[in-house]
């Protein structure tokens, strides 16, 4: 395997990131079926926009990737 494919993004930080952004859409999903709006804006999309922040944050206390990881 070359070292260009070695990262896949197995971090803490985007399973974390992955998790909520997935449960947000299914959420949002759900709410479109059913017809509920708020619950689409509430769970759904800030749902999504929590899920990029915790990712974010997690980036920044060092859960991500190293440096080394990163540039591959």
């Amino acid at each position: 395997m070359t070292a260009e494919h070695e990262y896949h993004g197995n971090t803490a930080q985007n399973w974390t990131a992955v998790t909520i952004i997935m449960v947000a859409a299914l959420i949002g999903t759900v709410a479109v079926v059913i017809g509920n709006w708020p619950m689409f804006w509430i769970g759904g999309v800030g749902g999504v926009v929590l899920g990029l922040v915790v990712g974010k944050v997690m980036g920044m206390m060092g859960m991500g990737p190293s440096p080394e990881d990163a540039t591959s």
